[in-house]
């Protein structure tokens, strides 16, 4: 994506495009952009008609079927770091880059088996709809919500700065105010999507970017396969060729993860924070809501685990193509560095118009992604804080909804001015920091309170609280923060922890947190609502008549 930063300035680019080309595909980026926001504006406004209670505005009145919300499950996980950071990723390291393709899509299976069906089953609007079920109401919520909110913001601030370096770029826009305004406009558009079109707007767009994103991955699959005859290990051999030297170790593991005792920790870190946190993911587990069933929540997430992963086999391709037509080091040596795999490659393949289609995918996806993460940090803060901790649950459900719109702008205001203010910042860690939190925070809770009959409100908190301030701190003093070039603060070093991602200590923590406040602590919580919660989470007798309310 930054690759096109140079386009503009110099005659002729490292991938052979000219400033001409740039100024070309500008203008046919813009018209297909705005092609697409007309087109999902439309669907928004038709799919808001029936947004009459708290349930259509939350949770689409339950109407979606398992496939069409594992189709939006897939287009709210696979964002644009998904598709042109794991491009790169391969293109220049190869296997190890592929190993994170694996591991996002393992990660389903730890949602499939333990969260899906269990949760559709137990909850009505929200994660904290679970974790109070059988605990005390306000603490719980209240804690549930901090970490519903922290994931989404650091979740929402990467991907608003990274709309703004990516559709700027793509649209040649490279200066301060001209990035800020595209930041504004995206931030501005997702305000409306969600506004108007509650959840039942915003899974109609995360269906339609996941079938652009898919489709787009998919000529550009074919293209570059039957450009070596439709024979893998031809393409392998063109990328190992392009590599150079340094060729042969793209097909070896350890290429970017294999140099040292703490690189090797810090990749099985990464995989703990990916694997786990997927599952603990808020606006990933707000979708299971969406369906009427408990039989369609465990269809939509096998769908979502066919749809990902034929995206990520794509993505093998993708990235071994653009290493072998495009070459590591040219990607390396444009100003986008590995990001720019995907978008050379497609300029390389099919010229303007492929990148023009290509940046309308990008931007469907970025537009997706914002608009799920807003409604489910709205519907955190109005559910849990406003409805069941301020208002005690004496409030209507249009009161609700009411408010779950004003914090709709609200958030998307701070998403726009965090984006403004991220720009040009690592928005790598932002992300890895969303899904520590979820594995830590999240996720420990969620299964003790699913599968631990003992599992106390102290219990919860301790977790709960733990894993996130533990997450936090480790990131605040590790590499990505401080003491290096790369970092957030690259004038200043306070970096002891040496690990890029906190999982492999957080979440840990935040399991043993949760025992131990437990176990220490005098159980105080009701019996027959943790049995009640047993027989709902794992019958579903029950679930129809709470989720109706």
């Amino acid at each position: 994506m930054s690759v096109l930063t140079g386009y503009v300035s110099s005659s002729v680019s490292a991938a052979g495009i000219t400033a001409a080309d740039i100024k070309n595909t500008t203008f046919l980026n813009i018209g297909i952009f705005a092609a697409f926001v007309l087109v999902t504006l439309v669907v928004v406004l038709r799919a808001s008609r029936n947004n009459k209670t708290a349930a259509d505005y939350y949770a689409a009145g339950r109407s979606f079927s398992g496939p069409q919300n594992g189709t939006a499950i897939a287009g709210d996980y696979l964002s644009a770091a998904s598709f042109l950071g794991i491009c790169g990723a391969i293109a220049i390291n190869g296997y190890d880059g592929f190993l994170y393709s694996i591991g996002f899509l393992v990660a389903w299976l730890v949602a499939l088996l333990l969260v899906a069906e269990l949760l559709r089953n137990t909850g009505k609007y929200t994660m904290a709809d679970v974790l109070s079920f059988r605990l005390k109401q306000r603490p719980v919520r209240i804690a549930a919500a901090i970490t519903t909110l922290v994931v989404c913001f650091f979740y929402l601030l990467a991907q608003m700065a990274g709309a703004g370096a990516l559709i700027s770029l793509l649209l040649g826009v490279d200066d301060a105010v001209g990035q800020g305004l595209v930041i504004t406009i995206v931030g501005v558009l997702m305000i409306v999507y969600v506004l108007i079109g509650g959840m039942k707007g915003t899974t109609w767009v995360q269906i339609i970017k996941a079938c652009l994103l898919i489709a787009g991955a998919a000529i550009m699959t074919v293209w570059v396969l039957s450009m070596y005859g439709f024979n893998l290990s031809e393409l392998l051999g063109g990328a190992v060729a392009a590599g150079g030297e340094n060729g042969a170790s793209l097909l070896d593991p350890g290429k970017q993860y294999g140099a040292s005792a703490t690189t090797k920790l810090d990749f099985i870190s990464l995989a703990l924070a990916l694997v786990l946190g997927t599952a603990g993911l808020p606006h990933v587990l707000m979708r299971f809501y969406t369906v009427p069933t408990a039989k369609e929540a465990r269809r939509s997430v096998v769908w979502a685990i066919w749809l990902i992963g034929i995206f990520y086999l794509f993505t093998l391709v993708l990235g071994y193509g653009a290493g072998a037509i495009i070459g590591p080091e040219a990607i390396k040596g444009a100003p986008g560095g590995v990001n720019s795999a995907a978008p050379l490659l497609a300029f390389a393949l099919g010229g303007p118009v492929l990148l023009g289609i290509i940046s309308a995918v990008a931007f469907a996806t970025i537009l997706a992604v914002v608009a799920g993460l807003t409604i489910t940090a709205a519907a955190s803060f109005s559910h849990d804080i406003y409805a069941n901790v301020i208002r005690k649950g004496n409030v209507s459900p249009g009161g609700e909804v009411k408010v779950a719109r004003i914090t709709v702008v609200v958030i998307g205001l701070l998403a726009i001015a965090g984006g403004i203010g991220a720009r040009g910042q690592n928005v790598a860690f932002l992300v890895a920091l969303a899904f520590a939190v979820a594995a830590s925070a999240n996720l420990p809770t969620i299964l003790y309170s699913l599968f631990w009959k003992r599992f106390t409100t102290r219990g919860a908190l301790w977790s709960m609280y733990g894993g996130l301030i533990s997450c936090v701190v480790l990131i605040v003093f590790s590499p990505v923060f401080s003491g290096k070039a790369t970092s957030i603060i690259p004038d200043a070093n306070f970096a002891w922890f040496p690990l890029a991602n906190p999982g492999i200590i957080s979440i840990p923590l935040a399991f043993i947190l949760g025992w131990l406040g437990t176990v220490t602590g005098k159980n105080t919580e009701d019996p027959a609502k943790q049995a009640e919660m047993e027989v709902r989470s794992l019958t579903g007798v029950g679930a129809e008549k709470a989720v109706s309310h």
